[in-house]
């Protein structure tokens, strides 16, 4: 049983069941034992001749609760009886979280090798093939990759894709994948952007995603490259960018500076420095 949280309380509690702290620790006792009840702490008016007892909980397993015994008496009695025995959390309990659906608990990266995770009728970020109409209207999804959102005209309906793919990306699925890819490691804000020669839209290694992804994704295909196969930014980069060999073959040589007025003498095997006689270069005929 369970004291409910919604209830209309006495502004004074009954001064009998106020006094009976002693049946209240007996009842608490009886179930858990002398070592895991406290102190009396507080008494709460329930109603008319209805109290609460409030004993501290010394289960070290229950740190912060508090051990609640509900006791009344008929109008007119004096005989007081328990009611109810619960344990309640107090202001300093630790208390699990609220609980939370599965599918509400998912995050990206929790889906393992055999994991099926169906998107459910109602997923905001899908919409029929045959939705022809605001944000979410495709032309064409496999073909030209140009959405009836880009100043097309008005839009035309779309030959049905092979059989089999009745949804696709709603503007709402293409706004937060956009948001996620563009702040995730493959985005503009990463160090390895910072470091590039050059953003990837320029890179011959970009391919462009179809539709409105497009305009700002696409996927790399340098096989060297620490971002190859995955959907990039078209201002991320990295050092395996295509022009980066021309630009560095443009780039100035710089020439090794040698000095051709000074020398060092050195002991060679069998040769010695100090046992050699050196003669004077005479200058020849110019």
């Amino acid at each position: 049983m369970t004291v409910s949280s919604i209830r209309t309380r006495a502004k004074e509690p009954d001064q009998l069941c106020a006094e009976a702290v002693d049946l209240a620790r007996a009842a608490v006792v009886a179930i858990v034992g002398p070592d895991y009840v406290g102190e009396h702490l507080e008494v709460l008016a329930e109603g008319e001749r209805v109290v609460t007892h409030l004993f501290g909980c010394q289960d070290p397993a229950y740190t912060g609760w508090r051990w609640a015994v509900t006791v009344g008496r008929a109008p007119r009695s004096k005989l007081i009886t328990v009611s109810e025995t619960v344990l309640l959390p107090g202001p300093a309990a630790l208390l699990a979280p609220p609980w939370v659906p599965w599918h509400d608990r998912l995050r990206p990266g929790d889906l393992g090798v055999g994991d099926l995770l169906p998107a459910p009728p109602d997923d905001e970020r899908l919409v029929p093939l045959v939705t022809l109409e605001g944000d979410d209207v495709v032309l064409d999804w496999f073909g030209d990759g140009q959405d009836a959102g880009d100043d097309q005209g008005p839009a035309e309906p779309a030959e049905l894709p092979a059989p089999g793919r009745s949804r696709v990306l709603s503007a709402i699925g293409r706004e937060s994948a956009s948001a996620r890819w563009y702040t995730s490691e493959h985005g503009p804000r990463t160090p390895l952007a910072h470091a590039a020669p050059a953003h990837c839209v320029s890179c011959g290694f970009f391919v462009p995603l179809s539709g409105e992804l497009g305009r700002l994704f696409g996927a790399c295909a340098n096989a060297y490259a620490p971002d190859d196969g995955r959907v990039v930014s078209a201002d991320h980069g990295c050092g395996a960018h295509s022009e980066s060999v021309i630009w560095l073959a443009a780039a100035r040589a710089i020439s090794p500076v040698i000095d051709e007025f000074g020398y060092d003498l050195v002991d060679l095997p069998g040769v010695s420095v100090e046992e050699t006689v050196f003669e004077p270069l005479s200058r020849g005929a110019d």
